[in-house]
């Protein structure tokens, strides 16, 4: 297979992200060159210099297209480095639609700005990935050519998020989602609070970094569980697995997904999930089947539905073994960016034709 130069326009410190570079270069013979914004968006000073700088984008792109030559741009977020891939002049384009809609949050003033550079962004992409169907639903109603987008996840390494070996018998949940209001940590502490006044046992281990870090641990010792959670802080992505065997419930409250590779992951490692009742869960999870739904910032019904879960073994123990069968079949990371991989090198064949 001939050796192709991609050039990636978005957050390279992303797990989705490592993960899509990662298997291009593995599987596809790739060489890959990376821009993206260097101005994080943590204040509204910030958010302003982002804001001149992706003006400014376009020209900073080209410079790297005459620096490095590349034979295709792929992209994250139609909205964002999507509509930068569509400006680059180089074809062809491959863009991913990262949530269910792209455009959020919904009651944004620039709601109707993002929703032209969408447009802009899906009428020039050669290849638009849906990571998941429920991204389709949006895409549809934008209009988009439907022959133009590719429905599969990326996948996830079974090497690496293999079976558990042990399965706790009290609740020793984890919770593996960025530190942020969106993934309504608080909502799950005070489920667990909960349950610690009725006596039930449990472990709670919250995975990762985020702005709400502080708050959520003074949350932790105002309802008296402090003693019961652990938060790990940043965690290197090799260390997430070991976590997730050491846990049989998986936790997810956010009000809005497209496709969570978090999931997948804990499926892969037989955790059993509880998560939000939400169009991009409701794909993949039917209530008190394989998983459970629960509405979202009701912590009296998820402390209800986790007490559920542990009551009820011999369910929870028959879901995580077809999870787990699931994910072997339709989520292998080393199948499914392969295809993806094939897909690039057909795509730049045919530009060059």
């Amino acid at each position: 297979m001939q050796k192709r130069k991609i050039l990636f326009l978005g957050e390279s410190y992303r797990a989705d992200a490592i993960t899509w570079i990662n298997g291009l270069q593995e599987f596809g013979n790739f060489e890959i060159c990376i821009w993206e914004l260097q101005t994080p968006s943590n204040s509204k000073v910030n958010r302003f210099k982002r804001i001149l700088e992706f003006l400014f984008a376009p020209i900073a792109i080209r410079k790297t297209i005459r620096q490095h030559k590349p034979d295709m741009v792929i992209a994250e977020r139609t909205t964002s480095y999507g509509f930068l891939a569509a400006l680059s002049g180089i074809k062809p384009i491959a863009i991913a639609q990262q949530g269910r809609t792209d455009l959020w949050p919904e009651d944004s003033i620039l709601l109707p700005f993002k929703k032209v550079l969408q447009k802009y962004a899906f009428k020039k992409a050669t290849l638009i990935h849906a990571w998941g169907p429920v991204m389709t639903i949006s895409m549809k109603k934008s209009g988009v050519d439907m022959s133009k987008v590719l429905v599969l996840s990326k996948g996830i390494d079974l090497s690496l998020f293999s079976e558990s070996n042990t399965n706790p018998n009290k609740i020793a949940a984890i919770v593996t989602r960025s530190l942020q209001t969106v993934y309504r940590h608080n909502c799950i502490l005070k489920a667990f609070a909960i349950l610690n006044e009725k006596g039930i046992d449990f472990s709670l281990t919250i995975v990762g970094d985020g702005i709400r870090l502080s708050n959520l641990q003074n949350l932790a010792k105002e309802l008296a569980i402090e003693d019961k959670v652990i938060f790990t802080g940043r965690i290197a992505n090799t260390a997430l697995p070991k976590l997730l065997q050491q846990s049989n419930i998986y936790i997810s409250m956010p009000v809005t997904e497209g496709l969570s590779a978090s999931l997948f992951e804990a499926m892969a490692c037989q955790c059993y999930p509880l998560v939000s009742d939400i169009p991009g869960n409701q794909s993949w999870i039917k209530h008190r089947e394989n998983g459970q739904l629960v509405p979202i910032d009701d912590s009296e019904k998820l402390a209800d539905e986790l007490q559920w879960a542990h009551e009820n073994t011999s369910i929870r123990n028959k879901a995580i073994a077809e999870n787990r069968k699931y994910v072997v079949e339709n989520m292998n990371y080393k199948t499914n960016m392969k295809i993806i991989a094939d897909n690039y090198h057909e795509l730049i064949s045919n530009q060059k034709a």
